[in-house]
């Protein structure tokens, strides 16, 4: 008989949970799938979308998805954000931030990934891009685009904003153990909220939504 796995342990990542939840729907992608880096390119839309937030004054904002082949398939670069911070303070993220004056979301990936992580715009190279996000509490427009690096460079990680730098394989994020929604509100303002609970961290919230955008482009 095969045993059922013990939960992963999920790390210290504050949630802040209302009081009115539930869990929420399977996940939208195929559990314990393995795509390769092919698999995944050919799922992202190459071409640049319009910037159409969803209400006024948004703060327009570009992260980097980066992947990379690894010894168990595609790998992303994922960071932690420091518990210094005053927002979303030891959360997951992508490298990103928000767009100075007169640049273009490609523009603001690579520089943020570069101030964060020390990250060369010359190892990069931008495939397309994701679902635009659209987050209320902040008020933020993320545009998410995905790169590649043709082999993971040494990172360094800069503290006043980013306290861990790491590599995580695709493949971890669809195993059986890992994934789980939940329902936060009340009808018919509810929504759903993703988590990956791995076996140091926890990563929710956008950067959970552009992992399941991404997962299930490329095993739905």
């Amino acid at each position: 008989m095969t045993e059922t796995p013990a939960p992963r342990r999920g790390g210290r990542q504050i949630v802040p949970r209302p009081e009115r939840w539930e869990p929420g729907p399977p996940p939208p992608f195929v559990l314990g799938s393995a795509p390769t880096l092919a698999d995944v390119l050919a799922a992202v839309p190459p071409a640049d979308g319009p910037l159409l937030p969803a209400f006024p004054n948004a703060r327009h904002s570009a992260v980097l998805i980066v992947l990379a082949d690894g010894g168990h398939g595609p790998e992303v670069l994922l960071t932690r954000r420091s518990w210094e911070l005053r927002n979303h303070r030891g959360e997951i993220s992508f490298p990103g931030g928000r767009m100075d004056p007169g640049e273009t979301p490609v523009e603001t990936a690579l520089r943020e990934a570069h101030e964060e992580v020390g990250l060369d715009p010359a190892l990069v190279t931008v495939h397309g891009e994701l679902e635009h996000l659209n987050t209320v509490v902040s008020r933020s427009y993320i545009v998410p685009k995905v790169a590649t690096v043709s082999f993971r460079p040494p990172l360094t990680p800069h503290q006043a904003e980013v306290e861990r730098v790491f590599w995580l394989p695709l493949a971890e994020l669809t195993r059986p153990d890992t994934y789980r929604s939940e329902r936060w509100g009340h009808h018919p303002l509810d929504h759903v909220l993703h988590f990956f609970e791995l076996d140091d961290e926890t990563v929710w919230g956008a950067t959970a939504r552009m992992l399941v955008d991404l997962l299930t482009r490329v095993t739905g």
